[in-house]
Parts: C-alpha cells; sequence; structure tokens
C-alpha cells in the first residue's frame, strides 16, 4: 500500500509501537509471499519469552531453522493458492460472510480512501487479505501513511476490518492440515491478535 498524500509531520514511534510493528509488518509478509531463504534465517534467530506470543516466536524460531525455502514455498502455495483454492482463505470478506468481494472490502476500500492509502498497481489481491491488512496496520502504527496514526486511529481501524476475524483466522492457519511452517506463524498472529485486542478494548 502507499500514500496518496505526504506526511507533513511524522510523529515519533515508541520502541513498544515499533515491535508491534514488526510482528504485523513479519505476518504480513509471510502471509503475502513464501518466505525467502534470508527471512528463514532471520527468524531462525529470534528469541522469545514465557509469553504466548513469545512462545509462539520461539516456536517459529525452531521451525525457521529446519525449513527449506522450496518447502515452505510448497506449503504456502497448499495452503493459500493450491489447483483452484488454497486450504485457506484469507480475507475478510469469507471470513465474515462466506463471500469473496463482499461487503467488508467496500467497507475497506471506502476506509482507504478516507485514508489517503492507495493499494500498489503490482498487488492483484483483494485489499481485504490479511496479509495486506496487517502490513497496513504496521504502516499506520509507524506512520507511514498520511492519515492520523494516533492509537484511536489504530483501534479504529482494527476494529472495523480486524478483530472481527482474525483470531479466528489464525486458529484456522494453526490447526490446517498442510500447516508444518506456518503452524507457528497461525499461534504467533492468533496470541498477538488477542493481545491487541485487549490493548484496544482499554483504550
Amino acid at each position: 500500500m502507499e500514500n496518496t498524500a505526504e506526511k507533513q509531520c511524522p510523529r515519533s514511534i515508541t520502541p513498544e509501537d515499533r515491535a508491534r510493528a514488526q510482528i504485523y509488518q513479519l505476518l504480513g509478509t509471510l502471509l503475502s509471499n513464501p518466505p525467502s531463504a534470508e527471512l528463514l534465517s532471520g527468524l531462525a534467530a529470534i528469541n522469545g519469552d514465557q509469553t504466548p506470543v513469545g512462545q509462539a516466536s520461539q516456536n517459529l524460531a525452531k521451525l525457521a531453522a529446519r525449513t527449506e525455502v522450496s518447502s515452505a514455498e510448497r506449503e504456502f502455495n497448499n495452503l493459500f493458492i493450491g489447483l483452484g483454492r488454497g486450504e485457506l482463505l484469507p480475507y475478510a470478506s469469507y471470513y465474515l460472510t462466506g463471500f469473496l468481494n463482499e461487503k467488508p472490502l467496500a467497507d475497506l476500500r471506502t476506509d482507504l480512501m478516507r485514508r489517503g492509502i492507495e493499494r500498489n498497481a503490482d498487488v492483484k489481491e483483494p485489499e481485504d487479505h490479511m496479509g495486506t491488512l496487517c502490513e497496513i496496520m504496521a504502516g499506520i502504527i509507524t506512520d507511514e501513511f498520511a492519515c492520523d496514526s494516533d492509537l484511536e486511529s489504530q483501534k479504529a481501524f482494527f476494529d472495523a476490518h480486524l478483530s472481527k476475524w482474525a483470531e479466528l483466522f489464525f486458529t484456522d492457519l494453526e490447526e490446517a492440515q498442510n500447516a508444518v511452517f506456518y503452524a507457528p506463524v497461525g499461534s504467533l498472529g492468533k496470541a498477538f491478535m488477542a493481545v491487541e485486542s485487549e490493548a484496544f478494548a482499554i483504550q
């Protein structure tokens, strides 16, 4: 996604917000394309803690350390592409209505237009793809776009486009038949979205 206007006065980003944005960006990258060798190597070096997010990160690091690029690509294709369709359809419209390209996508496009955010010309997926939504959240948090990036703006986007289905999608990914490397990606996403939901609930 990209700006349609210049950001005049970028705000300073706290270390906590930068860490949140990095998780959103990681999830967005992993859901949009198979991981590269460089990304797998970086993931293998992650150190977690005893929180659910930390434990999922540790599990992801262990899987990344023994995952070949070719097997990760094959797994990605089985999960998200397939011959006719993958095992999972990572779109808000599908999760919320049972069909693709429905009202959730129209609502998202209206919101993105209002925020001055445009899709990149080379992106063919509908904007309500979970990978795209995670990348947009990362951009809002880091003040990348021309729109407001404060907590109120973040909460509004999360509540409108992620809160109703993100945890369910990541649970499905965690438990997917074809998920090996992507199982801890699902665990990480599920744990992180739960933390985000709880934090935004008290805003």
